[in-house]
């Protein structure tokens, strides 16, 4: 028995700290931390405010996975409510692909399509990784029962995994210069490639693994909309967290065979960051959904709410040239250090304005 529809505040408040960090709150951690050369955790902060370079973890490269995964959250909710209101199979299915292709398509966008340069553009982008993983595990969800996609999940991981192993095009086949990721998309992808014309880390045959991201997602969705009758709020909290720690324990294991890296979606990434996803989902959803305590939550919130706006606009409105109409005054007359952490924090205040002006006037970015 499954739960009525209902809204997550938890899924709003998580997605909007996800994308805080992208919305200029990581440079403003890293100008913070400019302020205490000296001490050594700035160091450590500062530096999870970046991508690694190759193999390895930051906060930073987690915030895409955690994006999909919340994604992968929200759609057993969608569709329950679809066919509540009696939606055909087939409206579905056809919102699903409708979504996917307009994700694609503003990723194109993103990425320069209108300057019609088109021999000189990426054609993979954020916003296609999200909506090609999150179409296939949708489509997968709405035609195959549980166990069956989790068997296809663990199929796809392994598999990925020993494709990449006994396809090396050189000695170290998970290297950026010899992986399959890159061999596939050198042949296949038109236009630029992000790494040196030789690989793409939103490439083609890494979708594959974020597909299983998307569906962990699912998974999650679909669990926490169990009747509470079965399962309390607090017992699926106990039940996420348990989960989470098996899923970390298998990535770190994995990680000796098939080091942990972002830009290849490695299987053991996968497992690692499920397992960050699931903690961090877990946290906001037994203080925000199970104790009801969500009023803290509303700067988030706003962000969440307009996710995908945040993420294009950044790249069309000029929200650090506002920030220095009105600060640039006053950052002057401070120390250089000082004068660069009022002008980052300037860039965030008047982003999340601008997001709360949308959110006043019920204006939400819906794809």
């Amino acid at each position: 028995m499954e739960t009525k529809n209902i809204r997550l505040k938890s899924l709003d408040a998580l997605r909007g700290f996800d994308m805080l960090f992208i919305m200029g709150f990581a440079s403003l951690v890293v100008t913070v931390c400019k302020l205490f050369p000296s001490f050594e955790w700035t160091e450590w902060l500062s530096g999870e405010m970046k991508h690694v370079a190759w193999n390895g973890l930051s906060h930073h490269d987690t915030i895409f996975p955690l994006f999909l995964f919340i994604a992968g959250i929200s759609f057993p909710f969608s569709l329950s409510k679809q066919r509540s209101d009696g939606k055909s199979q087939r409206q579905i299915i056809l919102k699903i692909i409708r979504r996917s292709l307009i994700l694609v398509l503003l990723g194109f966008v993103y990425n320069g399509f209108l300057k019609f340069d088109f021999d000189n553009m990426r054609y993979a982008s954020v916003l296609a990784r999200i909506g090609l993983p999150w179409m296939l595990a949708a489509l997968l969800f709405v035609y195959c029962k549980t166990n069956t996609r989790i068997v296809i999940s663990a199929v796809i991981l392994i598999g990925y995994w020993l494709l990449m192993w006994l396809i090396p095009s050189g000695n170290d086949p998970f290297s950026l210069e010899n992986n399959l990721v890159g061999m596939i998309d050198r042949v296949l992808l038109p236009g630029v490639l992000l790494c040196g014309g030789i690989f793409d880390p939103e490439g083609i045959f890494s979708t594959l693994p974020a597909v299983v991201t998307a569906m962990m997602g699912m998974f999650t969705g679909q669990f926490i909309r169990l009747s509470e009758e079965r399962f309390s709020g607090s017992k699926k909290t106990v039940y996420m967290l348990v989960a989470a720690a098996i899923l970390l324990i298998i990535g770190l294991i994995w990680n000796h065979w098939f080091p942990i890296n972002k830009q290849l979606w490695t299987s053991s990434f996968v497992c690692v960051l499920g397992s960050y996803s699931l903690f961090m989902f877990a946290v906001f959803y037994y203080i925000i959904d199970v104790k009801n305590k969500y009023r803290w939550s509303f700067f988030f919130r706003i962000i969440g709410l307009n996710s995908i706006t945040i993420y294009l606009v950044q790249k069309i409105i000029g929200f650090q040239r506002i920030s220095d109409f009105f600060l640039a005054g006053i950052a002057g007359q401070f120390p250089e250090a000082i004068g660069q952490v009022i002008n980052q924090a300037g860039y965030v205040t008047v982003a999340w304005l601008f997001l709360y002006f949308l959110y006043k006037k019920n204006i939400f970015l819906k794809v």
